[in-house]
């Protein structure tokens, strides 16, 4: 099978998931570095509000939904967001991608690609790194 590995670095979260989406379901093994410095594009206050409300105010703190503040788990959980997580194809899909803070002694050697589109092409300058925005939920980094 094929590796993909990706330099998530200042990369827009949301065109990186549909990309890893698609490769993930047609059987390739995908592992995402540098998750913490993706971007999510959007006002600070309205991505920072819409997630604590999602992770505050949504269910039972006992019985969910559980939302992590790990900025690793959270690009991994944008990724199932693209992938039909409920099916065996979609299941396998989700599982062959990986997703990691900074980059692993194991992976020091590999060539790391660069895919989606930087915030630095945003038409406006309206974005927030990945690791900020879980630091102001609570989780650290």
């Amino acid at each position: 099978m094929a590796e993909l590995n990706i330099d998530a670095t200042n990369a827009v979260v949301g065109r990186m998931a549909s990309y890893v989406a698609k490769q993930a379901l047609l059987g390739t093994t995908i592992n995402i570095f540098n998750c913490e410095l993706a971007v999510m594009s959007g006002r600070v206050l309205y991505n920072r509000d819409t997630f604590y409300h999602r992770i505050f105010k949504l269910g039972r703190p006992e019985k969910g939904p559980f939302n992590s503040r790990m900025p690793d788990r959270f690009v991994r959980r944008v990724v199932r967001g693209m992938v039909q997580h409920k099916t065996a194809r979609g299941r396998a899909a989700f599982e062959r991608v990986m997703c990691y803070i900074g980059v692993p002694d194991k992976f020091k050697d590999k060539k790391l690609i660069k895919i989606a589109k930087e915030a630095s092409e945003l038409p406006n300058l309206k974005y927030q790194t990945i690791g900020k925005l879980c630091t102001s939920l609570g989780g650290r980094v």
